[in-house]
């Protein structure tokens, strides 16, 4: 079996090409929707079309990836995101067509995460747990500057077919490197840091039913709110309000950059609290978890109050760094409350958390039409969300086995 570092960067790989297909459509419908008259709730739905097939599919593949194996089910899911990202120019005369092609997309992501979690779960030390989910969470972050820089210099549908190649590529590598420790006994996949109760025999109800669980579902829930709304929007908030030309579009890579960034820094940080008992492992999680809920909150507000286009870029991308916090937080919490259960508890957070992806589309476009293109209703209940997530977090989680 390969070393946890190895399997880290082949895993966080996998998430920067996630990543990037995902923001791809967020710049390219600018220009696509010029191209083919599409109105604001067309483009809402073309957006949002993506979150319905990510959240279809997010238990389905923490599921599968416990019963058939992390390698095998991650290979479905490349293949299939990429497959339906080099599809979409095929499919952009259609709205319909091209709603399904971003559906497909979101079944194929939604299965990626979740099987990453199980793999994770499985291959990755407690110790090493802040960092590894550190650099997955930044390698998507790196992944979304990537495509922030590179598509508005490339033909719209060039974006699709550049990035869909780089998944198959990617599967190539992954096929031939990555192999899987089974017992020869059940031929289940062994963990490298065996759960302190081996517990296969777990009722679904049970995986709604603790607080420490429904803690981290809430928290990853308000964190996807406000990013879903810069993931989604901010090309479009950024050319309509505050005036950006084609070129400046590229200021949208600076937030997933300043995420990237404080993903790795949060990770080893957190990782050497913990290593160095300093902190116990709940206080570090829920420490991370406030100031990536917190924090978000605050600078999305004083995003919301600019003008300026570099001010603004400023606080956004404070905004959107400060959230990469989460991942040495809530979401490194999976493997200490459900170690055996990782992906499929992933799964239902994740399920739950793809909830604002689904609204927000529509929503921000009727709040900005309601109020005659003012966007200060959108960013207020970001944050909002934000707040009463951090506030559920810190007195309702917990750091030890409860599945």
């Amino acid at each position: 079996m390969l070393k946890p570092s190895r399997i880290i960067a082949l895993c966080s790989v996998a998430n920067f090409i996630n990543s990037a297909d995902r923001v791809i459509m967020p710049i390219a419908i600018v220009p696509m929707a010029d191209e083919f008259q599409w109105d604001m709730h067309g483009q809402g739905w073309v957006l949002s079309s993506f979150a319905v097939g990510y959240m279809s599919s997010q238990v389905i593949g923490g599921s599968a990836a416990k019963r058939y194996g992390g390698k095998r089910v991650l290979t479905v899911a490349v293949l299939l995101w990429s497959l339906s990202t080099i599809i979409v120019p095929l499919c952009a005369h259609s709205i319909h067509a091209l709603i399904f092609s971003r559906v497909l997309l979101g079944l194929g992501e939604g299965v990626g995460l979740p099987t990453i979690f199980h793999i994770f779960a499985h291959a990755i030390p407690g110790e090493e747990r802040s960092r590894a989910f550190g650099y997955l969470v930044a390698m998507g972050s790196i992944g979304q500057t990537v495509a922030a820089l590179v598509c508005p210099h490339l033909p719209w549908e060039w974006m699709f077919y550049v990035f869909g190649m780089g998944g198959l590529v990617w599967l190539a590598v992954w096929l031939f490197m990555y192999t899987e420790k089974r017992s020869t006994l059940d031929l289940e996949e062994e963990f490298v840091d065996p759960p302190k109760v081996n517990n296969n025999n777990v009722r679904w109800s049970e995986f709604v039913s603790h607080w420490p669980l429904w803690s981290v579902y809430i928290a990853h829930f308000s964190m996807n709110w406000s990013n879903y709304i810069i993931m989604q929007w901010l090309p479009t908030y950024m050319t309509r309000s505050l005036g950006a030309s084609h070129n400046s579009i590229m200021f949208t890579a600076v937030p997933y950059l300043m995420n990237s960034l404080v993903g790795v820094v949060a990770g080893h940080f957190a990782d050497s609290l913990i290593s160095h008992n300093k902190w116990t492992v709940l206080s570090v999680r829920r420490l991370m978890t406030s100031v990536g809920l917190l924090g978000p909150g605050l600078f999305i507000l004083f995003f919301s109050a600019v003008n300026n286009l570099p001010l603004a870029v400023f606080f956004v991308s404070l905004s959107l760094g400060l959230s990469a916090c989460n991942s040495s937080g809530h979401l490194s919490n999976h493997a200490e409350v459900a170690p055996n259960h990782a992906g499929i508890t992933f799964a239902i957070s994740n399920t739950l958390a793809t909830i604002p992806g689904i609204t927000c589309g529509p929503l921000t476009a009727e709040l900005v039409t309601q109020s005659h293109g003012r966007w200060l209703p959108v960013f207020v209940i970001a944050a909002g969300v934000n707040f009463v997530g951090a506030i559920i977090y810190l007195s309702q989680s917990a750091a030890s086995q409860v599945l």
